[in-house]
């Protein structure tokens, strides 16, 4: 493995791991499974992993690790990366009504290509979207794939609040916002589908290293009964 370990300090129960400078699919699949190794580990002291695209944040307790300790068990497990093997991804398919109040950029998005908003539609649901990382927000997406042809850079000004569900385009990534917030991502979507359930065991639909497919929503009838769905689903459980 030719990527060298990069460790900084975050604080004095905290440490930074780098493992590269780019967005990159190799960089980011050593990024998980390093992190998974870890995590598998159960290692003593260790609090929470945070992987990102090229790096990981570990957050510890330096009464039962030191840094010098975490170090080099961070450095055995990334040279035995090779007996890891990472957990199947799934492919999440998200019903997403396109334009309209639900994506108020979608136009500027077409503008910006010089395409038209169906083609918009057709070039962002063709894709396959693998999970780079999760973060922002509980649950955001930070998603590889999209077409060159729909990057788009972001507002000039942020929006004050943003619709849970809302799919978003930023420069050259693409993303979902799982729950109400500021943002800066042109909009040209929402899913009915609730991404973030604080109360559940597991509160994600998705993990890092799934994939994500947009499915177009017809019109707003068929985003309601989808949401209606859902909402019966949460009341049961």
């Amino acid at each position: 493995m030719e990527t060298e370990l990069n460790f900084l300090s975050a604080g004095d129960q905290s440490l930074v791991i780098q493992l590269g400078n780019s967005i990159d699919l190799e960089i980011n699949q050593t990024t998980r499974a390093l992190s998974y190794s870890i995590e598998q580990n159960s290692i003593a002291g260790v609090i929470e992993l945070i992987p990102s695209y090229r790096s990981i944040l570990i957050n510890f307790d330096a009464t039962i690790i030191s840094i010098s300790e975490l170090k080099e068990i961070c450095s055995d497990n990334y040279y035995n990366l090779k007996n890891i093997e990472l957990p199947k991804p799934k492919t999440i398919e998200i019903p997403t009504l396109y334009g309209g109040e639900y994506g108020p950029d979608i136009e500027f998005v077409a503008n910006n290509a010089k395409l038209s908003i169906e083609e918009v539609i057709n070039i962002h649901t063709k894709n396959i979207y693998p999970i780079y990382m999760i973060g922002f927000t509980p649950g955001f997406p930070y998603l590889k794939g999209l077409d060159e042809k729909l990057n788009t850079p972001r507002l000039k000004t942020p929006r004050t609040s943003i619709n849970e569900g809302s799919v978003g385009i930023a420069d050259n990534q693409t993303g979902i916002y799982p729950v109400k917030s500021p943002g800066g991502w042109q909009i040209i979507g929402r899913t009915p589908l609730k991404l973030f359930s604080p109360n559940k065991k597991n509160p994600f639909i998705f993990n890092i290293g799934d994939n994500i497919k947009f499915i177009p929503i017809s019109n707003e009838k068929e985003f309601s009964i989808i949401k209606e769905k859902i909402n019966s689903i949460e009341e049961n459980e």
